[in-house]
C-alpha cells in the first residue's frame, strides 16, 4: 500500500522536482515552455517534477534557475551551500552604502534649506546619463546614490506645491536608477522595496507619466517575484489607461513602453498571440515617434522595440526567430551602452538556443566590451559561461575560460 505524502506539510521538505513545479506553476509557465526554454522537452520537465530525474549539472541547473526566474539556487535544491556560490550571481563592491542608503532615512536638521528642485532634477539627469554611458555604470551611480537619495527625500518633506511634486518625480526615477543597480544581486527584497517606493513616490506626485514609468519597473520586480503575468499586464494597461499619447510625445513614449511590458509578460508564459498583439502596439508607438526618437532615460524607441522582439521570440521558444532578428538589428545605434550590452547578450541567449556556440562566446564578448558590468552581472551571461566551460569544441573552452576570469565566473577546476 502506497502513502501519500502531504508536501505541504511543514514537517515535509520539498523535493528538487517539488520545487520546480511549484516555481513553474507560480509563474504560470507550462512544462513546454520550461523545456523549451531550457533546450530540453516538456517530458524531461515531468520527469525532473517527478523525480525520475535527479537534480541536473551545474551548468544546466543555472539554465534552469534563470528560466525559472530564481536567483538563489538553493531555492530549487533546499542545499544552503549553493546559496553562497558566485555562480549564478555577484555582489557589486558598492552594495553595502547603497543598502544602507536604502534602509535608512536621513532626516536632516529642520533649520537646513533643502536643495530646489532644478538643482535636484538635474542630479538626477546626471545620474541616469552616467548610468546609461561606457564604462563602469554601476561603480559610478553607487556614489551618487546615497546622497541623491538622502537629498531628495529631505527635499519632499520640506517643499510644498508644484516643486514637491517635481522632487516626487525625481525621487521615483532615483528608485528606478537603484532598482536596476540592485538588479542581478542578492538582494531580492531590496529590489522589491525599491520598485514599491518608486512607485509610491509616482503616486505621491500625482504624475500619470511617473506612474507609467514606474509600471514599467515594477513588471520586471513581479516578474523576479514570480507574480502572476496577469497581475503584470494588469498594472502595465491600467498605468497606460492614464496616458494621453494622441497628445504627447513622452506620453507616448511610455504608453509605448507599457505595451512592451505587457508583451514580455505574455512571451514568458508562452502567450504568443498576446505578446505579439501587445508588441504590434509598442512597434506602432516607436513608428509613430520616428526612427531617430529615443526617450532621455527609458530609452524606449525604434531600437528599443526591435531589440526586444529577440527577447520575446526567446521568450517563446522561437530560436530561430530570435536569431533572425538578432542578425538584422543594429544595436549601434541605441544610446545606452548598458542597454546595448543587455541586448547582446538577449542575442546571445538566441543563438545558444541554436546550438550554435562560438557565436554565443562571441556576443558574450562584445557585451562584456560594450558595457563590462553588464555582462558581469548579468544571469544568462554567467551561466553560459559556466555551462560552455564544458564544451567538446576546445576554441570555445579556450575562449570561455578567458570570459570567465574577466566575469569574475569560477570554473570547475
Amino acid at each position: 500500500m502506497s502513502v501519500h505524502v502531504d508536501s505541504t506539510s511543514p514537517d515535509h521538505t520539498p523535493t528538487f522536482g517539488q520545487r520546480v513545479r511549484r516555481t513553474r506553476e507560480r509563474n504560470g509557465q507550462t512544462r513546454a515552455v520550461v523545456g523549451g526554454l531550457v533546450g530540453r522537452s516538456a517530458e524531461w520537465v515531468k520527469a525532473i517534477e517527478n523525480g525520475r530525474l535527479q537534480t541536473p549539472r551545474l551548468p544546466l541547473l543555472l539554465r534552469l534557475a534563470d528560466v525559472l526566474g530564481v536567483k538563489d539556487l538553493a531555492e530549487l535544491t533546499g542545499d544552503e551551500r549553493l546559496s553562497a556560490a558566485t555562480y549564478a550571481k555577484a555582489a557589486h563592491g558598492a552594495l553595502p552604502a547603497v543598502r544602507e542608503a536604502v534602509t535608512t532615512y536621513s532626516l536632516g536638521r529642520a533649520e537646513e534649506e533643502p536643495e530646489s528642485a532644478p538643482e535636484l532634477l538635474a542630479r538626477v539627469k546626471e545620474a541616469w546619463r552616467l548610468w546609461h554611458g561606457s564604462g563602469g555604470h554601476r561603480t559610478r551611480v553607487a556614489v551618487l546614490l546615497p546622497d541623491l537619495l538622502a537629498d531628495l527625500q529631505y527635499a519632499a518633506r520640506n517643499l510644498d506645491g508644484d516643486d514637491r511634486r517635481r522632487v516626487l518625480v525625481g525621487l521615483a526615477e532615483t528608485y528606478h536608477l537603484t532598482q536596476l543597480y540592485l538588479s542581478f544581486q542578492p538582494v531580492p527584497e531590496l529590489v522589491l522595496l525599491t520598485g514599491d517606493r518608486s512607485m509610491s513616490a509616482a503616486q505621491d506626485a500625482d504624475s500619470p507619466r511617473a506612474i507609467a514609468a514606474a509600471a514599467w519597473y515594477m513588471n520586471h520586480v513581479f516578474r523576479d517575484a514570480g507574480e502572476r503575468h496577469e497581475a503584470r499586464v494588469d498594472l502595465a494597461m491600467k498605468a497606460a489607461d492614464l496616458l494621453r499619447p494622441a497628445n504627447d510625445r513622452d506620453e507616448l513614449a511610455r504608453w509605448g513602453l507599457l505595451h512592451l511590458a505587457a508583451s514580455l509578460s505574455c512571451a514568458k508564459v508562452g502567450q504568443r498571440g498576446n505578446a505579439e498583439r501587445f508588441w504590434d502596439h509598442a512597434d506602432d508607438a516607436a513608428r509613430r515617434l520616428g526612427d531617430d526618437y529615443a526617450h532621455p532615460y527609458l530609452i524606449f524607441g525604434r531600437g528599443m522595440v526591435d531589440a526586444y522582439a529577440i527577447t520575446m521570440n526567446a521568450d517563446l521558444v522561437r530560436g530561430r526567430d530570435a536569431v533572425e532578428v538578432a542578425g538584422r538589428i543594429d544595436l549601434s545605434t541605441m544610446p545606452s551602452a548598458t542597454r546595448r550590452s543587455f541586448h547582446m547578450i538577449e542575442s546571445a541567449r538566441a543563438y545558444r538556443m541554436q546550438g550554435e556556440h562560438v557565436a554565443v562566446v562571441h556576443l558574450l564578448r562584445k557585451a562584456l566590451d560594450i558595457s563590462p558590468e553588464t555582462a558581469r552581472f548579468n544571469l544568462f551571461a554567467r551561466a553560459a559561461v559556466t555551462e560552455l566551460a564544458e564544451a567538446d569544441n576546445s576554441v570555445v573552452r579556450d575562449d570561455v575560460r578567458h570570459l570567465s576570469t574577466r566575469m569574475g565566473v569560477p570554473l570547475a577546476a
